[in-house]
């Protein structure tokens, strides 16, 4: 973000975890509030009419300071720590997705998330032969120097973890910063704040639900240069993390195995779509090595108004907005297909999609795609 290089006052920390815990708002409509209006105050101020504007019937509910302090309380009491897009010390290879997730709470070294890291993520009923796999290959990435990411879950995320916890590990979490899941994994959750780090894009409290898991993937996967997928189902959510590993520019390793087991289906189907064999840490060491970095976005979908006319961006979206929201369906497409289907500017055709958003009429997904809600 442009505040980046001087840092975040506190007020606008706080105004960001109020713009991200505010109703309709996902990380694609934080990220353009932000550039459009240039603080999280402004943004919160003109939402309420924006939404209106789209035809929101129901009151936007805004996140109100005291609801921001007394989750920055909640953290603290946790001696959890609140990193906000365009903190400095908000995790690189996080930063550079489209988009980054608007704030996460760590808890344990955040330092560790700003150091070359490989997920290790996998079946929750694994055999021992991957859970044994795994925790050995975690050890041996983390004796060449890169910290290991997972989900905490049982099976191989366990395994992965347990072997990773000397050199260093973080966990991300489906729920709040404080929600051990599973509850067996409470004494590695505990070891893991006191040796590694824990991370969560949730509010401190909240229980995890079935959508938080995606939403924890991205993180996995965002958090890390590649992911190894140890053993998965043809339908595991292991595989959803390496696909949006794949969406997010990330080098994707499944370790093969026995066409007879079902936990290898999933493994053997991604080497067949093209990601990298992995037998064992060096496997995943070499191709990483030859890898350029991953360097800040020169530019961003949706830096749009460029400091323009906030009045005439306004006109614009009103002029499109019928027509965007004519165009939406269930199904996901890219928003430069709206664009380039109207033949409209691409800030008038953003502005109206992130009113449609506020109104409840659309989603802003990751990746750049946008459907009917």
């Amino acid at each position: 973000m442009t505040e980046k290089a001087a840092g975040l006052s506190d007020a606008e920390r706080r105004d960001r975890l109020r713009l991200a815990r505010t109703d309709s708002i996902g990380p694609v409509a934080f990220q353009q509030l932000i550039r459009r209006f240039g603080s999280a105050a402004r943004a919160i101020e003109a939402i309420p009419n924006m939404a209106a504007r789209a035809g929101r019937t129901a009151p936007l509910r805004v996140a109100s300071s005291e609801e921001a302090e007394r989750e920055l309380a909640a953290g603290a009491a946790l001696g959890a720590h609140l990193l906000v897009i365009g903190d400095r010390d908000f995790p690189p290879l996080l930063s550079v997705l489209d988009p980054a997730p608007p704030v996460i709470w760590t808890l344990g070294d955040a330092a560790m998330l700003s150091r070359p890291a490989v997920a290790v993520v996998g079946a929750r009923i694994a055999s021992a032969a991957g859970q044994r796999f795994a925790r050995q290959i975690a050890m041996e990435l983390g004796q060449a120097g890169y910290i290991v990411t997972s989900g905490l879950a049982r099976g191989i995320d366990g395994a992965a973890h347990e072997g990773a916890l000397p050199t260093g590990t973080a966990a991300v979490l489906a729920g709040g910063i404080d929600d051990v899941y599973p509850p067996e994994h409470d004494g590695l959750y505990r070891r893991i704040a006191e040796a590694g780090c824990l991370v969560s894009e949730n509010p401190v409290g909240r229980r995890a639900k079935a959508q938080d898991f995606p939403r924890r993937n991205r993180i996995i996967s965002g958090l890390s240069l590649g992911v190894v997928v140890v053993e998965a189902e043809m339908r595991s959510g292991s595989l959803i993390t390496a696909r949006l590993a794949n969406e997010q520019g990330r080098e994707v390793f499944a370790v093969p195995g026995s066409p007879l087991d079902p936990r290898a289906k999933g493994t053997n189907d991604l080497i067949r779509q093209g990601a990298q064999l992995c037998e064992g840490a060096e496997d995943v060491i070499r191709a990483l090595q030859s890898l350029p970095g991953l360097r800040e976005p020169q530019g961003d979908l949706f830096d749009s108004n460029d400091g323009g006319d906030d009045c005439a961006l306004d006109r614009e979206a009103d002029r499109l907005r019928d027509k965007v929201e004519a165009l939406l369906s269930p199904t996901a497409v890219p928003r430069d297909e709206l664009v380039r289907a109207l033949g409209a500017p691409a800030n008038g055709v953003f502005a109206a999609l992130v009113e449609l958003a506020l109104a409840g009429k659309a989603e802003l997904l990751p990746g750049g795609t946008v459907a009917k809600s």
